[in-house]
């Protein structure tokens, strides 16, 4: 099989699925041959996972993020991907939200495939967090939630006999109706283009089933609608509308539930012009609501049940072949605050969150254990494992002392949490004071991080670019002078890490995006013609800096 190098990546022609995409994972005496679209002076890089000192720093990692679809395809991002960053991470691609439907139903085809593949090279991959509030099989904790069916009795309810009345006064919203004398008996008319409540005055409830029973005769035939308490209820004739046949006296069952607003309880008949009808007797009745609220109790069984099924069908796939996870994704709520000034953790009324069935302090606990259990289970090394909790925003003081509280609190309830994702969202200024305030936030976010002793994981590891205005500066319009600055901020953040992160603490960087989006956020730029990837500033920053220069 020939192969190419293009922009620094180990292409290969056609044919390439057929061929061991070991291959790809080449560090050892590499270098880029000659192409027309490398930039100099950037042609003779080695891919930039080789330029860090291993035995210096030797927890040191660097990762991108990719979709598993993009992954998978095994084409330009995978090659740039494999080759030049030592994992790969998915963001919320494999979590719970994506793989489980509203019954159950745990798909993880994507997942298997490209974890059959990582295990063929020898790479590795950062797993997506396990538990979160976003992007969690709501459908299905809903389903699991749900209100219990029980059984239930008929109950009679309202009746209205009009053979016992002379008068009518019940509600008319159109048109004309009375009691009148027909068929030997006394009973309701209801005229031709008239609009009557047969029977009102009862209580509705919308969850409640109810079954309306009525006696109708008619000269000729005639065609009606019926609306039960604002719902329209369709009959057999044309456009939904109830027909009733000359002749003798026809038994009616309308069965219906009120609309979800309405409070008034009544069965309405709407003729049409010509069309008379006589009305005998109404009965109505109902079966109440035959859910009931699941117990506390019920719910908490439900969920637990839940946790362990979510991690054991994970690591039954995963087989241990994903070591590190974010354990617990986002928890910190900014506003909500406790009485000793810290954020609470993330609470729902609208969903159901974990941590509302498991309890604030029990929450990481409780996910850890499961997902533990679950992973030695399935060939898992307990060694290998480690759990982050992930979080943005820590650049906040308050919300990064919130965190460390919280995962306090968790240690000291038996939680395994090894480290801390920090998701960053940094920003590069040409407004000298506006980038002195940045590098200062930046070496506070790292003091802080390394006060807490955990492994310390940057991720997102994209930088955009602001003019002195503070307008964002885009890829197609970013000068080589601009691309500079920002590639000389991007090995600064680098330096700042491995410099303030203890060696043994640092669980590495992770990028957000290898090429440049609309953002000149990339290693790579973007030939507008050929879309071909040509190294930038930023990829030679990245060595440089990871090589310690």
């Amino acid at each position: 099989m020939n192969k190419f190098i293009r922009n620094g990546l180990l292409i290969l022609a056609a044919g390439a699925l057929a061929v061991s995409c070991a291959d790809y994972n080449v560090t050892d005496d590499f270098t880029a041959a000659p192409d027309p679209t490398f930039v100099e002076p950037y042609k003779d890089l080695a891919p930039i996972k080789s330029y860090i000192d291993r035995a210096q720093y030797p927890n040191m990692s660097l990762g991108t993020t990719l979709k598993v679809v993009d992954f998978n395809k095994q084409e330009l991002a995978h090659a740039a991907a494999v080759t030049n960053f030592d994992y790969v991470s998915f963001g919320t691609n494999l979590m719970s939200g994506t793989i489980i439907n509203e019954r159950g139903v745990m798909n993880f085809l994507d997942m298997s495939d490209l974890l059959t593949h990582v295990e063929e090279i020898g790479y590795e991959v950062y797993g997506s967090p396990l538990f979160a509030n976003a992007n969690q099989a709501d459908g299905w904790l809903s389903t699991l939630t749900a209100p219990i069916e029980i059984p239930v009795d008929f109950v009679e309810g309202k009746t209205v006999d009009y053979n016992e009345m002379t008068t009518f006064d019940g509600t008319v919203d159109k048109g004309s109706a009375s009691i009148v004398n027909y068929d030997d008996q006394n009973v309701l008319k209801i005229n031709g283009a008239s609009s009557v409540r047969i029977i009102e005055g009862f209580d509705v409830d919308p969850l409640a089933k109810f079954t309306t029973t009525f006696w109708a005769k008619v000269d000729k035939e005639a065609t009606f609608t019926i609306t039960f308490s604002g719902n329209k209820v369709d009959g057999s004739g044309t456009d939904g509308k109830w027909v009733v046949k000359p002749g003798k006296w026809n038994k009616l069952v309308v069965e219906a539930q009120s609309a979800p607003d309405e409070t008034e309880g009544y069965l309405r008949i709407e003729t049409g012009r010509g069309n008379v009808v006589y009305i005998q007797k109404v009965q109505i009745g109902y079966f109440p609501d035959n859910h009931r609220p699941q117990t506390e109790k019920e719910i908490a069984d439900t969920i637990n049940y839940a946790l362990n099924a979510w991690c054991d069908g994970l690591m039954k796939i995963n087989a241990g072949r994903i070591k590190s996870f974010d354990l617990i994704d986002e928890p910190i709520d900014t506003k909500a605050v406790l009485d000793n000034g810290m954020y609470d953790i993330k609470h729902s009324t609208e969903k159901i969150f974990w941590q509302d069935i498991l309890g604030s302090e029990n929450y990481a606990p409780a996910v850890s254990r499961a997902a533990s259990a679950a992973y030695q289970k399935y060939e898992g090394n307990p060694a290998d494992l480690r759990f982050f909790i992930s979080e943005a925003g820590l650049d906040d003081p308050q919300k990064m002392a919130s965190l460390n509280y919280w995962i306090h609190i968790w240690d000291a309830h038996g939680a395994k949490i090894d480290g801390i994702n920090a998701k960053l969202d940094l920003n590069y200024s040409e407004d000298p004071a506006t980038q002195a305030v940045n590098e200062a936030t930046l070496i506070s976010l790292l003091d802080n991080l390394a006060a807490t002793g955990k492994l310390i994981r940057l991720s997102n590891f994209d930088i955009k670019y602001k003019d002195a205005e503070g307008a964002n500066v885009t890829a197609k319009d970013i000068t080589e002078a601009q691309r500079q600055q920002l590639a000389d901020y991007y090995g600064y953040v680098i330096k700042c890490y491995m410099n303030k992160i203890p060696h043994d603490k640092q669980a590495g960087l992770c990028k957000g995006n290898m090429a440049d989006t609309t953002e000149p956020v990339g290693l790579w730029s973007i030939d507008s013609k050929s879309k071909d990837w040509v190294r930038n500033a930023t990829y030679k920053a990245f060595c440089d800096a990871l090589s310690g220069k």
